[in-house]
């Protein structure tokens, strides 16, 4: 047997498993493609965009600007970080047109999570950047605000939406992260667009049951629906502003080590970063045998923020997520084993209508059930929590809506999952989980499911140890 220590609440839970378990860390499993010079490779993108002419260029002293960017959420906050260094040189590049300096907005593209504060701020964008745009040209996007641009229905029916800058701008530039995203295949390209500055009606055509239910949601594939969905409303987007944006994406590592830039169309940047993050982000494992146990550790604290491992809600769609990212490593009926404390703090301050949310769902036989009632939709636009979201740094209360989608995915997929140490148990129950005191009592209970001497993966620091990869058997990894 050999002892790993997984990732539990604030600290970490020693178990023991088989020595033939596959654990699957960085460093060890997998590394990186090389990082690289980001501003080198920014100002040589720049200079050569795809399918769009430089931005020096399209600049003009009368030309209004707006530059989207992601959130706290991902993209690292080191010295060499995209943002960081692609954003000044942005500006740089449009000063060097002719733009002036009052015509330039930053965007702070959080879609339905909280609104960004300028400590924040500055710790992702640099003090730089920030004392120059802000307070009145460095705001966050705000998908409740009365203004969103509203472009109707596109060609597969997803509702359209767009923050009113972004389609007033003469350039409206978007700063994306490309990186492998457990649904949806990659982010950046159109789905930066897509989530990132719409509305909560426009996140609910493709953050529901019907895409997220579906089975190319697993795997992590770039072919699937919510994917063709992402494409179809910045498309959407693009028509209906009259206008194409211009974007600057890096390919990310473990890390956020930029690894790759490319600038231009939408299609351009993801024709070009998708090879490299494809590289970056799908592993071969040393095993040709699919595993029947998948095994993880949930902290407390991951990239929503604070209280993601303890949050139930949170927490279900965590795990959804990573079974994803290893579907392609599993048996078609794996058992999931997570150990996670789920102490009841759901962290009201910036997830304030999940606790009301979970106990909504809990009348209900199933997410999907709940999610189609009239409870959850007043739930969606609940005046209280979208106020919150708008004014006091909260995540938006479509957003629980989402996450339970994703989260119902695991008790679809797995014959059963099991929660060790969780201090609610009445939380694992009420998400559809099971709950055991210990470890070991999860393995006797897998076994009785798959049969003895189950082959298990683990990926016990999958939430905190950075971009976590997706997962394939030997021989298996997409070309």
């Amino acid at each position: 047997m050999q002892e790993i220590h997984l990732d539990y609440g604030d600290g970490k839970m020693s178990v023991s498993l088989p020595d033939s378990a596959t654990i699957v860390r960085f460093g060890k499993t997998y590394t990186d493609p090389p990082k690289i010079d980001p501003v080198e490779a920014t100002r040589a993108a720049l200079a050569s965009p795809g399918e769009l002419p430089p931005l020096s260029e399209l600049a003009g002293p009368d030309k209004k600007i707006a530059i989207a960017f992601p959130d706290r959420v991902k993209g690292g906050t080191h010295a060499m970080a995209h943002r960081k260094v692609s954003i000044p040189l942005v500006v740089e590049e449009l000063l060097k047109g002719g733009a002036k300096l009052e015509n330039i907005t930053l965007i702070c593209a959080m879609g339905l999570h909280r609104m960004n504060t300028v400590e924040e701020w500055r710790e992702y964008l640099g003090s730089d950047i920030v004392d120059q745009f802000y307070p009145d040209r460095l705001v966050n996007h705000d998908a409740e605000d009365p203004g969103l641009l509203q472009l109707g229905k596109d060609e597969m029916g997803n509702h359209v939406e767009c923050n009113r800058l972004m389609a007033e701008a003469d350039i409206p530039i978007v700063i994306g992260h490309c990186a492998g995203n457990p649904y949806g295949g990659y982010s950046g390209g159109h789905k930066m667009v897509a989530t990132g500055f719409t509305g909560w009606r426009s996140i609910a055509s493709h953050h529901v049951p019907k895409t997220m239910h579906r089975d190319d949601w697993l795997g992590a594939s770039p072919k699937g629906r919510m994917r063709d969905q992402f494409t179809s409303i910045g498309k959407a987007m693009e028509d209906g502003i009259g206008k194409k944006f211009f974007a600057v994406d890096a390919v990310i590592g473990q890390f956020a080590d930029v690894l790759g830039v490319h600038a231009g169309s939408l299609d351009y940047v993801e024709r070009m970063c998708w090879p490299l993050a494809k590289q970056r982000t799908n592993v071969e494992l040393p095993t040709n045998e699919r595993a029947d146990i998948l095994v993880v550790g949930v902290p407390r604290n991951f990239h929503y923020g604070p209280g993601m491992g303890s949050n139930p809600v949170l927490m279900s769609l965590a795990l959804g997520g990573q079974l994803s990212r290893c579907w392609n490593a599993l048996r078609r009926d794996p058992v999931l084993i997570a150990v996670a404390n789920l102490d009841g703090w759901f962290n009201k301050s910036w997830f304030p209508s999940y606790e009301e949310t979970f106990w909504q769902m809990t009348k209900y036989p199933r997410q999907e059930d709940y999610l189609a009632s009239e409870e959850a939709r007043k739930m969606s636009v609940n005046p209280e929590y979208t106020y919150s979201y708008s004014n006091y740094f909260t995540y938006h209360p479509f957003h629980a809506m989402s996450m339970l989608s994703g989260g119902a995915v695991p008790n679809k997929r797995c014959q059963r999952v099991f929660i060790v140490g969780s201090e609610k148990p009445l939380h694992a129950k009420a998400m559809g989980f099971t709950p055991l005191p210990t470890f070991d009592d999860a393995m006797r209970e897998a076994q009785r499911y798959v049969g003895k001497n189950p082959k298990v993966l683990c990926t016990p620091e999958c939430f905190s140890g950075g971009a976590a990869p997706h997962l394939h058997l030997k021989g298996e990894r997409p070309a």
